[in-house]
């Protein structure tokens, strides 16, 4: 039993190890405030008609301009966000983010393009803004991650000289993850 334990275990932490350190760097420096950045491009549209309050029309009006520039849809979700008194379309993704702006003339708009740097890039997933087959491994990596505790720990209760050592560690992990916790 102990050999498959340590089997799976080692099986599983190899191939989950460039998911683990990309969600750990991003997280712990996304919690010190480096969020990554992006370069930004302002374009003015001049518009038919006014910019639709709806999300249907506002992202018609961007998938135009996007294809019309040849580049591809952002891989997260679309959604109007309200800014101020008025409203925009914010469409984020891995590599692109998009808003579309309204101006003081209903005739005009601004599409801001946001290309994430590769720092942001990974941010970005870490955040759920990838395409549908990272959001799957995503899930799949949380299964492992979870399985490579339980092996883990089964393989340090279950064995005499690390017994107590997982004892006091796991006591003190609680302790201190319940302590931080209460005071956030």
């Amino acid at each position: 039993m102990y050999k498959k334990l340590v089997t799976v275990h080692t099986a599983l932490a190899a191939f989950f190890l460039p998911m683990g350190l990309m969600y750990a760097i991003t997280g712990g420096l996304y919690s010190i405030g480096n969020k990554g950045d992006y370069k930004t491009t302002e374009h003015k549209l001049t518009l038919a008609e006014p910019l639709p309050n709806e999300l249907s029309g506002l992202v018609a009006i961007v998938e135009k301009e996007l294809a019309s520039r040849q580049i591809a849809q952002p891989s997260g979700g679309a959604g109007v966000k309200k800014g101020g008194t008025s409203y925009y379309l914010e469409w984020t993704g891995s590599r692109l983010d998009v808003e579309l702006h309204p101006t003081a003339d209903p005739n005009q708009a601004t599409l801001k393009l946001k290309e994430t740097t590769t720092h942001r890039f990974f941010v970005q997933l870490h955040k759920a803004k990838g395409a549908t087959a990272f959001k799957w491994f995503a899930a799949v990596w949380m299964v492992g991650l979870v399985t490579l505790f339980l092996t883990g720990g089964l393989m340090a209760f279950t064995t005499r000289p690390y017994r107590k050592l997982a004892m006091v560690s796991g006591v003190l992990g609680v302790a201190v993850f319940a302590a931080l916790a209460m005071t956030s």
